[in-house]
């Protein structure tokens, strides 16, 4: 063999090494890179603290969907969440949307609680019933420096 040959041999293995990473990483994220038919979703939170591009949202404890992104409406200054969700999922208009933790310590993620009008949720519609994250350092802090209403 000359040197030619074994270059394009070296080369094709590089390749194909890489194409098998590719659909090895595919198919670990679902399968596509993009899943077809999702609906996006915004919903309005007084505090997105620690939810992040990537987090999931999960019906029942079941991943439906992840969050795109988190921005800031300067008008009201509140955080608007825009995420995915499969299309299959039957919610109604009054879906209630919570940022939730994974244990104490653990990563935020949105978890929707499916509600009971009847009225399908519809591609592009936003979730006005919504409950924050549960800020822990500002609740230590309050509860420390004596500011929690005693009732």
């Amino acid at each position: 063999m000359n040197t030619r040959t074994i270059e394009i041999s070296v080369g094709l293995f590089v390749l194909t090494g890489i194409a098998a990473l590719v659909l090895l990483a595919l198919s670990v994220a679902g399968g596509t890179l993009t899943r077809p038919g999702m609906h996006v979703v915004t919903a309005r939170f007084t505090n997105a603290s620690g939810l992040k591009p990537g987090s999931t949202v999960r019906i029942a404890g079941v991943p439906v969907g992840e969050v795109k992104t988190i921005e800031l409406k300067r008008d009201d200054l509140s955080a608007w969440v825009t995420f995915r969700i499969e299309p299959d999922l039957n919610l109604s208009d009054d879906t209630v949307a919570a940022i939730r933790s994974s244990g104490l310590l653990g990563d935020k993620f949105i978890s929707l609680k499916p509600g009971a009008s009847g009225v399908p949720l519809k591609p592009a519609a936003t979730i006005v019933d919504t409950e924050s994250t549960v800020d822990l350092e500002d609740l230590i802090s309050r509860f420390a420096f004596g500011s929690v209403d005693k009732k």
